[in-house]
């Protein structure tokens, strides 16, 4: 029995034989996203994170685009009373993302009216069409959206200077003035923040990363077998422990699923978060003894898996998750179990 070939590898092959740009593939990827709006169950949360380990494991500036438009989107759907117009745009080809992270001594705010300062670290720049950010308004912080086309902030490239995850067009933005019919305030002051979205939402960024670790393991086995390596017991057994360590994390990112909605939930995502990233730095090292100077070279395929996944596994606050499990360990929220 020949099986049919699955949606997404299809996609994935196409996007990078063809060199579709990151909005096309983006695009195209919405049209197969799993889950509309937040899980209702653990195997939703699964099937959707599956998705993005599998976006990971083939492309992570790819993944953490895709990523950010599944948060705005499930954000979007959870407080927006104008949720379904919104929606019909993403199936029309709007991109969404969130950009959060503040510019010191620029906070985005509302100034009489008008959209004033700006955001770091907005991933997305030039590609997206609608931004989701937090912004100081009169009723206190609040998420605004943001139509990038009617809106278009002004777009510092050169900060962006780094040596994995170029292609996530990762920017400064700022606004000077933006028109008031540009933007709009969803949900109430304090939604961005409300558990266990916030904190469990972290799940999926954990996922494309377990995927990176993945991709580290796929191109440690192609160079071996191109280069005739493979009959090298150190090579096997440092091929061994990569698959340990990209099955840890997967698992890692599996277990924590089957938790949706529970108690603990957050805790251990927290974990899990450690345990990938654990397994992410363990395999870095691996695959560079395995391949050598050979895969430090920019055209060798385990070159930009290799610094796009240094570069994303640096999410903020990682001693924060670590005093979060330990605590969660002392009040026997979390207990090892099998």
């Amino acid at each position: 029995m020949t099986l049919a070939p699955d949606p997404l590898d299809t996609l994935l092959a196409s996007a990078r034989a063809e060199a579709w740009s990151m909005a096309e593939t983006l695009r195209a990827l919405h049209g197969l996203l799993p889950v509309r709006g937040d899980p209702r169950d653990a195997a939703d949360l699964l099937t959707l994170l599956r998705m993005l380990y599998r976006i990971g494991r083939s492309d992570l500036p790819l993944a953490r685009l895709f990523e950010g438009h599944v948060d705005a989107l499930q954000i979007i759907g959870r407080y927006d009373d104008q949720a379904e117009s919104v929606l019909a745009t993403a199936a029309d080809g709007g991109l969404f993302g969130v950009w959060n992270a503040a510019i010191p001594d620029e906070p985005l705010r509302v100034a009489d009216t008008r959209l004033e300062g700006g955001k770091s670290f907005a991933s997305g720049s030039g590609i997206l069409s609608h931004a989701l950010a937090g912004a100081d308004t009169p009723e206190g912080h609040r998420l605004v959206l943001i139509d990038l086309a009617a809106s278009a902030p002004e777009i510092d490239r050169d900060w962006w200077n780094v040596v994995g995850m170029e292609r996530s067009q990762t920017h400064m933005v700022r606004w000077h003035g933006a028109d008031p019919a540009s933007f709009r305030t969803i949900g109430a002051p304090g939604d961005y923040a409300r558990e266990p979205y916030f904190s469990g939402g972290a799940l999926r960024f954990v996922a494309c990363h377990a995927g990176g670790v993945a991709a580290l393991f796929d191109h440690v086995r192609a160079h071996l077998v191109a280069t005739g390596r493979t009959g090298d017991p150190h090579q096997l057994g440092r091929l061994a422990d990569l698959y340990g360590a990209a099955d840890a994390a997967a698992a890692a990112v599996r277990s924590t699923a089957g938790h949706w909605g529970e108690a603990g939930f957050i805790e251990r995502v927290a974990a899990a978060r450690l345990a990938v990233a654990a397994a992410a730095e363990r395999a870095l090292l691996l695959a560079q003894q395995a391949v050598g100077l050979s895969g430090m070279f920019v055209a060798h395929p385990l070159s930009a898996a290799m610094t796009d996944l240094m570069v994303y596994l640096r999410q903020p606050a990682p001693d924060a998750q670590r005093m979060r499990v330990g605590t969660a360990a002392v009040d026997a929220v979390l207990v090892p179990a099998l």
